[in-house]
């Protein structure tokens, strides 16, 4: 996880430095593998030293979450409305963000399939926070244990869903994708029946 180990995160030096590291790391992924990738390509890139580097980030594993997790959210706010009700057209809507994000990843890192699969937890756990946030603003006298349970699935449901028709090579479009799975995902399967 990424933390910006600066006094003040919100000095313009800071943010700018911390771009500086992700714009040299997303260069570098255009390039290479992310296993060849080292922090010394990456600080050349962004004309700093590794003491900067470390200020910012603990490792390039910390930098590539920061990247995509960051990456990801901003998908998701574009389409989702964090004060919408829970519907099958907000399903829609995260499953056509996800695939987004996975067709773009893919274009910007070189093997993306081998970095996914680092960063999927981050992904899946701000995907189920997302969600039980709008769930409890919506059920809030509801038992928390069962809304985080049931964020749990739909979070992997949706990550699960989206990433398996990436790597498979998107036969379908989001928008078919999501008229499939969504009914199941909010009837249950009792519309296996």
């Amino acid at each position: 996880m990424a933390d910006a180990l600066s006094p003040n995160s919100n000095d313009p030096r800071v943010i700018r430095t911390r771009q500086l590291i992700l714009d040299a790391f997303l260069y570098q992924l255009h390039l290479k593998n992310f296993s060849s990738i080292t922090i010394q390509n990456i600080t050349e890139q962004a004309t700093i030293n590794r003491a900067t580097f470390y200020a910012h980030f603990q490792d390039k594993y910390a930098l590539l979450e920061a990247l995509l997790s960051d990456a990801f959210m901003e998908y998701v706010t574009k389409r989702v409305d964090p004060e919408a009700q829970l519907s099958s057209e907000m399903m829609q809507q995260l499953i056509f963000s996800l695939c987004d994000y996975h067709v773009s990843s893919n274009e910007c890192i070189k093997k993306y399939e081998t970095v996914a699969p680092i960063i999927e937890e981050n992904i899946k756990t701000q995907l189920e926070s997302f969600l039980l946030q709008i769930m409890l603003k919506r059920s809030a006298d509801a038992d928390l244990k069962t809304l985080k349970m049931t964020a749990i699935m739909l979070s992997w449901s949706i990550y699960g869903i989206t990433y398996r028709w990436n790597i498979e090579g998107r036969q379908e479009s989001p928008a078919d994708l999501a008229k499939r799975v969504v009914p199941y995902m909010m009837g249950g399967l009792g519309l296996l029946r």
